[in-house]
């Protein structure tokens, strides 16, 4: 598992966007670099995905040792978890890149206002601006 898939992070490096004075929130330039984001991301994950089919095929052994058995069923449980996680993600990815497309991305679902580019570049796939987002957790903790 690469540092990248524990902590969540993108596993691609980016050159952060750029504005210039008097730029249109959303341009064509600031979707193209979050097209781009998204896309690599989801290649990276798409190919975790191949790595992790072709490792539980090569590595599926019948363990006469019980132990060595279980050893080895915990590792694939405990990587199927984390591209069951990723798998939510790639989901999530495809929605930002449709939304892309229609026009709708980098504004909140909640109250409609730019969520910003710093935000997007720290999770391109957020779909609320910072205020209903922390709204939202704060709701989250109190309901359970």
């Amino acid at each position: 598992m690469t540092d990248s898939s524990k902590t969540g992070a993108s596993p691609f490096s980016f050159k952060p966007y750029q504005e210039t004075g008097g730029e249109e929130y959303m341009n064509s330039a600031q979707l193209k670099h979050f097209e781009t984001i998204l896309k690599n991301w989801k290649a990276e994950l798409m190919h975790e995905v191949d790595r992790t089919v072709h490792h539980m095929q090569d590595d599926a052994s019948n363990f006469p040792d019980p132990n060595d058995r279980a050893s080895q069923e915990s590792e694939f449980s405990l990587e199927l978890r984390t591209r069951d996680r990723e798998r939510r993600l790639i989901k999530k990815i495809d929605e930002a890149l449709k939304e892309i497309e229609s026009g709708d991305y980098g504004y909140c679902e909640s109250c409609g206002i730019e969520i910003g580019i710093r935000r997007l570049e720290a999770r391109p796939t957020a779909t609320l601006c910072i205020d209903c987002k922390t709204l939202d957790e704060i709701r989250e903790k109190q309901m359970g």
